[in-house]
């Protein structure tokens, strides 16, 4: 597993210093064990908790401030399956960058895009966590491009490739979605370029290099 490579956002330490004070340790394991914890509950309970738990900005006008902070636990709408893998990508995802970062500067990253999606949902109506997490495993592909992930448990593929198609579904949801979807991501990627813009570029300068250089081989060798 490869390290940061260290062009990502500076931290001032007085504003380090500041945060180390109400910094998580192991963040998105409470992330993790909440999403699980409403899924369980969700199916056992005859109530709607994510009807209770979804941050709607009429509700939370109304006085119900708690959904500030727990649709950040309501599990992905899915298979069992897939909710299973994507806690696991999830919880593999934010141990790695919280070792990488440090846990101050995780929980900054995390908690701006938190409060990304919030102001998206006060300007909307209303916000989902997807394209939070989903902005996880954008940092994670720019902090660690050449990691293999396995799919369907036999093809590997690096995620710099997973990347590309996580980028292309952002593009999509951008079209196609309306204004929420469109302030979401919008907050997402500005989070993103915030804490690893410089990565972000030379990942980009690197991978255009290595494709110039495969094709000036291949001219060559004709």
């Amino acid at each position: 597993m490869a390290p940061g490579r260290g062009c990502e956002m500076k931290i001032p330490e007085p504003i380090r210093r500041f945060f180390r004070r109400f910094a998580i340790s192991n963040l998105m394991n409470y992330i993790v064990f909440g999403m699980a914890t409403v899924y369980i509950l969700d199916l056992l309970l005859p109530i709607n908790l994510y009807a209770m738990l979804y941050l709607d900005r009429s509700m939370v006008l109304s006085g119900q401030i708690w959904r500030l902070l727990t649709f950040t636990i309501l599990p992905p709408n899915s298979s069992l399956i897939f909710i299973l893998l994507s806690l696991y990508l999830y919880w593999m995802i934010g141990i790695v960058l919280e070792n990488q970062w440090g846990t101050v500067k995780f929980n900054m990253f995390y908690w701006t895009g938190v409060l990304g999606n919030i102001i998206a949902a006060m300007i909307s109506g209303g916000a989902t966590n997807h394209f939070l997490n989903l902005s996880l495993f954008l940092a994670f592909a720019v902090m660690n491009p050449d990691f293999q992930l396995t799919l369907f448990f036999f093809l590997p593929v690096k995620m710099k490739y997973l990347a590309m198609l996580d980028a292309a579904l952002y593009l999509y949801y951008f079209i196609t979605g309306g204004l929420s979807t469109k302030l979401m991501i919008i907050f997402a990627l500005l989070n993103l370029f915030l804490f690893l813009g410089g990565d972000i570029i030379n990942t980009i300068r690197r991978e255009k290099q290595y494709w110039k250089t495969r094709r000036n081989f291949r001219k060559n060798m004709r």
